[in-house]
């Protein structure tokens, strides 16, 4: 609840968003529920949930499979934890398309390195199974479970000890204990690393539904643009006015869509819950019921890597079948556990993504600095300098008192119905 709180205050100071797009684009929609907005003029349409995954090709590693067999041939057993169960479950589903298993020495020193599988295929973070278990070995036949539940199998091709220390400075940019993902990757991460191939199961139980991108790319339009909004807090009126804006860009094409496409697995220690944050994308679906906004879910844990996981986020939805990505300040950055200094910069994760740019195929609108203003709601700080509009803000220590404390919150600065699923017992901030 307080990276969400902090995250509120930063936002109504300065939003800034910019919309990575994964090919050419096209013409406007205006959104109903804000004003005003100055729409450019536009190039011809997109061709949007048709564009081929990562690689080429949709990994799907159910089809196919004999169940029973499967689960006869394992020689052991591994109890997975929610994070390898997040990461499991997108190699299964193909949300990792290209990876088939995880991956082995080579392509994870690779991946660390130089960013890329040893193809040359873009790739930003390692998916690697850890485990401090001596008694794997290579040959091994693994059935993966969740609890009872059978999720997948996985054949242990190599064992190798893990490179943390250069893992966690290529990728995090960091080596101290005050970055969280540091500390995921020095102190609760095993110490070997397993690789080999996966074969699907069952899809895990959750709190919350998370189509995979088969599903996903069949609920999508296939001939308008689908923009990809990535968050792993609640909604508040700030964000919604990034990602319906973001149908405004000049190279999204008539008709687009967003897809807001929250991540609900494993976060920061200080993160809202899974199944609350699941609560309050709900409600605020059903509140807003804008037919230009899709709803999905995302079973992946957060590493806090900054521009390197922004490049990640984007892969993933280009599997999920969407061709525009919406990247914001400072997007799946973090603060110092010690001194609260940011470790990566504001614009690090859009400069990082523009340096890719050409060999993911995407392209970034420029940003957007959004502010609250009396006469005009939510507008762009320069229209509202020039207009001499009167700008409203609310602190993010204010907002959490307001909140604890039961009494009113402007609806510019939050939602009703996400304030009320926060207030309710139980729910994080009682």
């Amino acid at each position: 609840l307080q990276s969400f709180l902090s995250s509120l205050e930063s936002t109504m100071q300065s939003v800034v968003v910019a919309v990575c797009l994964l090919s050419s684009s096209a013409v406007a929609f205006t959104s109903p529920f804000f004003a005003p907005r100055v729409v450019a003029k536009r190039a011809s349409p997109l061709e949007a949930a048709t564009s081929p995954p990562h690689g080429g090709a949709l990994v799907d590693l159910f089809a196919g499979v004999d169940a029973a067999a499967e689960k006869a041939s394992c020689t052991k057993e591994v109890q997975l934890n929610p994070r390898q169960l997040c990461d499991v479950e997108l190699i299964t589903n193909g949300g990792f398309s290209p990876l088939t298993g995880f991956m082995n020495e080579e392509e994870y020193l690779s991946v660390v390195k130089d960013v890329k599988l040893p193809s040359g295929l873009l790739f930003s973070l390692p998916v690697v199974m850890d485990t401090d278990d001596e008694s794997i070995q290579p040959g091994d036949k693994i059935l993966l479970k969740q609890g009872d539940r059978d999720i997948a199998t996985m054949v242990v091709d190599t064992k190798y000890l893990a490179s943390k220390p250069l893992e966690c400075k290529e990728c995090y940019g960091t080596s101290s204990v005050e970055h969280p993902g540091v500390v995921m990757v020095a102190m609760e991460k095993g110490k070997y690393y397993l690789s080999g191939p996966l074969k699907g199961l069952n899809l895990p139980t959750r709190e919350f539904p998370c189509s995979t991108p088969q599903e996903v790319r069949a609920e999508l339009p296939s001939d308008v643009d689908v923009v990809a909004f990535q968050c792993r807090n609640p909604v508040h009126r700030a964000h919604y006015e990034l990602f319906t804006r973001a149908l405004d860009a000049p190279n999204v094409g008539k008709g687009g869509v967003v897809m807001v496409h929250p991540t609900c697995g494993p976060t920061q220690a200080d993160d809202i819950d899974g199944t609350v944050r699941y609560k309050t994308y709900e409600v605020l679906k059903e509140e807003t019921a804008n037919p230009k906004i899709v709803w999905n879910y995302l079973p992946y844990s957060m590493h806090m890597a900054g521009p390197r996981e922004a490049i990640h986020h984007m892969m993933i939805r280009k599997n999920y079948g969407c061709t525009h990505f919406i990247i914001g300040r400072d997007m799946a950055g973090s603060k110092s556990s010690l001194d609260g200094e940011d470790f990566y910069g504001a614009y690090e994760a859009q400069e990082f993504a523009q340096s890719k740019s050409e060999e993911l195929g995407v392209k970034c609108v420029p940003s957007l600095n959004l502010v609250y203003t009396a006469e005009e709601d939510y507008v762009t700080a320069d229209y509202a300098k020039e207009k001499g509009l009167t700008i409203q803000t609310l602190s993010g220590t204010k907002f959490r008192k307001a909140l604890r404390a039961g009494e009113d919150i402007p609806t510019w600065f939050a939602f009703k119905s996400v304030v009320d699923v926060l207030r309710a017992p139980g729910n994080g901030i009682n």
